[in-house]
């Protein structure tokens, strides 16, 4: 039987799986996006709400240090499973670092190593090497700014933070793939762990994620164009009102069962991160509006769409103002859901969302 609209929602969120402990979650996630904006929780925390157990804010940071896991740059900045990680480095011979930065560099790498790990201001203290302009246009410390570049070498690895302040210490990788063949194969796995965490993506999207895994392994940046290729030979596919849509060959649509809950969703996790898919499945044009002038936006500061079975039916806005949760909800429609089930699936949600965030009342 064709494969329909309808399956392709329910296949995109019964991928949210059971909860199970961190670890696992984002060994089988593979990646997971970090930000730095809290309101009400850090965007890493709120995706992996859903998928661990009695999971509480910033529970991943507290026990970073114990995970095999990475902070990296992947498709985007997160963490990734120490599987990632290995595939993804060494990234020698990508022109990372200015010739200039080099000689520094390799100081403070040694500096790091004698140390053991260091706070940035520790590497400034000893070096002092000044400001540069950052990717915003404004003043960085050029410490900073080289420690950034060196971790994402490869050089340097996150061994935990200090009140959100990255703590490096040194690292080295293991060797390179040699052959095509090995080099083909570990792009093909990067690009298997991208899709099979967005899937189903339409082709425009499908073309989209694997084109940002150069930035992951920018040394194979002119071997994307060929993983697209084979990419779309090894993935499974169907057609709907003239678009294509992939997911994992091993991974059935079929008639799928859904949770009679309601999820409030980060504004990255994977079900909502690709806008093409969202408004595809779900009829309306989602907006992070974090960065929207405050008298253009639409639906909220940190708006959190709103999940109930199959449907995203709208969204929540949550922040804490004296330990009390205030709550402001939006519906697609206009109004809340007449279903009595659908108003005590959001309340059992909210009792959840003020545990994960550990705050004693609702208002």
């Amino acid at each position: 039987m064709q494969p329909t609209r309808e399956d392709l929602r329910r296949f995109a969120v019964t991928r949210l799986g059971s909860a199970t402990t961190l670890a696992r979650a984002i060994d089988t996630l593979g990646f997971v996006q970090a930000d730095p904006i809290r309101a009400p929780a850090r965007a890493q925390d709120l995706t992996l709400r859903h998928r661990v157990k009695n999971y509480r804010a910033g529970d991943l940071e507290r026990l970073y240090a114990t995970l095999p896991i990475e902070e990296d740059f992947f498709i985007n900045y997160g963490f990734v499973s120490r599987r990632v990680s290995r595939l993804m480095h060494p990234r020698d011979g990508a022109g990372l670092l200015p010739t200039a930065s080099n000689k520094r560099a390799r100081a403070v790498l040694e500096f790091i190593r004698e140390r053991g790990s260091v706070h940035p201001r520790e590497v400034d203290a000893r070096f002092d090497h000044g400001t540069v302009i950052n990717y915003w246009g404004g003043s960085s410390s050029a410490t900073t700014h080289l420690l950034e570049n060196m971790h994402y070498r490869g050089w340097l690895r996150v061994v935990r933070r200090e009140a959100g302040i990255r703590i490096y210490g040194p690292h080295q990788h293991g060797s390179a793939p040699k052959t095509p063949a090995e080099r083909r194969a570990a792009l093909d796995e990067l690009v298997d762990v991208v899709v099979r965490k967005y899937a189903p993506l339409p082709a425009s999207s499908l073309n989209y994620v694997i084109r940002r895994v150069r930035y992951g392994v920018p040394q194979w940046s002119h071997e994307i164009t060929a993983a697209q290729a084979r990419a779309k030979q090894r993935f499974a596919r169907t057609d709907i009102d003239g678009e294509s849509w992939y997911w994992p060959a091993d991974e059935a649509l079929g008639a799928r069962e859904v949770d009679d809950e309601v999820r409030l969703l980060a504004p990255f996790d994977p079900i909502v991160w690709d806008r093409r898919k969202f408004e595809a499945l779900w009829g309306w044009p989602y907006r992070f509006e974090a960065y929207t002038p405050v008298n253009k936006r639409k639906l909220g500061y940190y708006a959190l769409p709103m999940l109930w079975r199959e449907h995203v039916i709208g969204w929540a806005n949550v922040n804490v103002r004296d330990s009390v949760m205030h709550v402001q909800t939006g519906f697609v429609s206009g109004r809340p859901p007449r279903d009595r089930a659908f108003k005590s699936a959001l309340g059992l949600e909210l009792d959840r969302f003020r545990a994960f965030l550990g705050v004693a009342e609702t208002n």
